[in-house]
């Protein structure tokens, strides 16, 4: 308010109080809103050919050969990660006792359209033979092919992974989103889920925190009309019209 009341004293010489910038932003339509984050390297070119050319037709060669299509991303949960609010008194702030330790843990996780969740736990830096366990995981579940779509990370395009997919003899292929477009993945809305329902909770240790990991994974799992949910967000309705399409 205090910016946009600096812009319209400097350009029209009219001081307003911070409520009247407020009530004129309302008057023309606009609201406060968290900014969505986007890499300015990201190519729109790109993003646009993957949403209308290149996944409609990984769509339509999973239905031609009986696939199941998969979103999979890492992400990692730190001891200090916080959120949430809690009732009190005014002018009383609560204090909530916590580890003043830090650490943290891995998760790597794959959803797919219809509700299908896969997730592993892992301590340690994300490598490419952890990424291959990931997959041996995936696959020993799976009750048809699988096209596993995952962002341009070095660990996924490994040698040893790359050596595994065709060992799989088409049991399981592998595609790339475009650069810097974390956006077009579903698995992404899986992390601010899991990570808003652990920063609710105090933890004590690493193991606890991996307890606690676990048992929000677990839970989603058990969820799978949730796990669909993330497929109709804005940015991920795409993949459902393509499916809708074939």
């Amino acid at each position: 308010m205090r910016l946009i009341g600096e812009v319209i004293e400097r350009e029209f010489g009219i001081k307003l109080s911070r409520s009247a910038v407020g009530r004129a932003m309302a008057a023309l339509g606009f609201t406060p809103q968290r900014p969505l984050r986007r890499a300015r390297e990201r190519d729109p070119v790109l993003v646009a050919r993957w949403e209308q050319e290149a996944f409609p037709a990984i769509a339509a060669e999973a239905k031609r050969v009986g696939a199941r299509i998969f979103f999979a991303d890492e992400a990692g949960m730190r001891s200090d990660h916080h959120a949430g609010t809690t009732w009190a008194p005014m002018a009383r702030t609560p204090t909530v006792p916590t580890t003043g330790q830090r650490f943290g843990i891995n998760m790597l996780s794959a959803v797919a359209p219809d509700g299908h969740f896969h997730f592993m736990v892992h301590e340690g830096r994300a490598t490419a033979e952890v990424f291959v366990d990931f997959l041996q995981r995936l696959l020993h579940d799976a009750d048809r092919p699988v096209f596993l779509i995952v962002d341009g990370h070095s660990i996924h395009e490994a040698r040893i992974v790359r050596e595994f997919v065709e060992a799989q003899n088409g049991r399981l292929k592998l595609f790339f989103l475009p650069p810097y477009s974390p956006h077009l993945n579903p698995d992404e809305q899986v992390w601010g889920n899991v990570k808003a329902h652990i920063a609710k909770q105090t933890v004590a240790n690493k193991l606890d925190l991996k307890e606690k990991a676990l048992q929000a994974l677990e839970r989603l799992r058990a969820l799978p009309k949730v796990v669909a949910g993330f497929f109709r967000h804005p940015h991920c309705r795409y993949i459902l019209d393509a499916q809708a399409a074939t």
